[in-house]
């Protein structure tokens, strides 16, 4: 019989021994500019630390801050060289000390700041989560971004309520569409902005109740059609330029308007809006949230993923590329092509 000797302590020491003997591929950005300046190279498989996860990646999904990372323009600016990519799946390869929840072995999807990109990733502790076995790679690597974010906006911020009206701009993106199904399962009636009728088409297979295509129809006098005068009680704006402003004048009085993202640029709101109709503005900072308040973040996605296994919200996949394509995938986000998610297979 084998009886095994090593303490813990020796059983992670080898385990990272094996590790760093091991290279994996990954995107890098070595400097900062556009997608088509990153590359494929292979480096060293990194270690786990204190209450951290070495996950071997099997899914990353694609979103539009990673866009903005590689450029230098996200508020969080990692040293270079990195790997982009924030939402991943996978299975733990091993974990640091203080880690109890999961184990090598165990199928997960979590979030980091960057890293995703790459065939493995270290993922704290805190922001990895068990695997429901029902769920694929692709869908739990699309999940945590987008709906984490939505339902803290929609549930936390705004504290949207059964009867009131929500208004979705960029709602057949990521989190447009997350925001869509999140609204419509808290009771709201759900307006969907989108600039193509086909996006418009995807949104409404998500639940949206009406749709609004602001390419063609003025926002703000079309929303207020849309409430019979009224306005909308909550504005979900992951798009920004002039369309936030447009959207806040469509606010009812006493609304909520939720800042997201901003990819058609910062809007410069006159402040004498928001005193006339009572109004609220609310930035949406999900990872910030999430660091400070991670009891709150777990008990949310511990609530996303009933209704999940619910079959009450799943993302939308728009396509699948290789770790070597990663580079365009960024550049159709950015280029605003896509209806709901982009997923990366390493």
């Amino acid at each position: 019989m084998y009886v095994n000797t090593t303490t813990p302590q020796t059983q992670r020491t080898i385990t990272q021994r094996t590790i760093t003997r091991i290279n994996m591929k990954a995107i890098l950005c070595k400097e900062l500019g556009h997608p088509s300046k990153l590359v494929l190279e292979e480096v060293p498989s990194p270690l786990p630390g204190k209450k951290e996860v070495l996950v071997s990646v099997k899914a990353c999904s694609v979103n539009y801050p990673d866009t903005l990372i590689v450029q230098g323009l996200y508020q969080f600016k990692p040293d270079l060289p990195f790997s982009p990519g924030s939402d991943i799946a996978g299975v733990v390869k091993a974990v640091g000390e203080g880690v109890k929840h999961v184990k090598p072995g165990d199928e997960v999807f979590g979030i980091v700041s960057h890293g995703g990109f790459a065939e493995e990733a270290i993922v704290p502790a805190s922001a990895v989560f068990p695997k429901p076995p029902m769920m694929s790679d692709k869908i739990a690597a699309s999940f945590m971004m987008a709906y984490g974010t939505s339902y803290y906006a929609l549930k936390n911020r705004a504290k949207l309520k059964a009867g009131e009206t929500l208004l979705i701009l960029g709602a057949a993106g990521g989190v447009g569409l997350a925001a869509v199904e999140l609204g419509k399962k808290l009771g709201a009636t759900v307006i969907a902005a989108a600039s193509t009728d086909d996006k418009l088409a995807v949104c409404k297979e998500h639940g949206a109740d009406l749709t609004i295509n602001y390419t063609k129809e003025d926002l703000k006098k079309r929303a207020k059609e849309l409430t019979e005068g009224k306005g909308v009680d909550v504005v979900y704006d992951p798009v920004g330029g002039d369309y936030t402003e447009a959207a806040l004048r469509a606010t009812a009085w006493e609304g909520r308007l939720l800042i997201v993202g901003f990819p058609a640029g910062i809007a410069q709101i006159p402040m004498n809006l928001p005193l006339l109709k009572g109004c609220q503005i609310m930035g949406i900072f999900y990872g910030s949230w999430a660091a400070r308040f991670p009891d709150q973040m777990m008990q949310n996605t511990l609530e996303l993923m009933q209704m999940y296994m619910a079959g009450e919200v799943k993302p939308h996949i728009h396509a699948t590329y290789s770790l070597e394509d990663a580079p365009k995938a960024l550049i159709e986000i950015m280029e605003r092509k896509v209806k709901g998610k982009i997923v990366i297979e390493p």
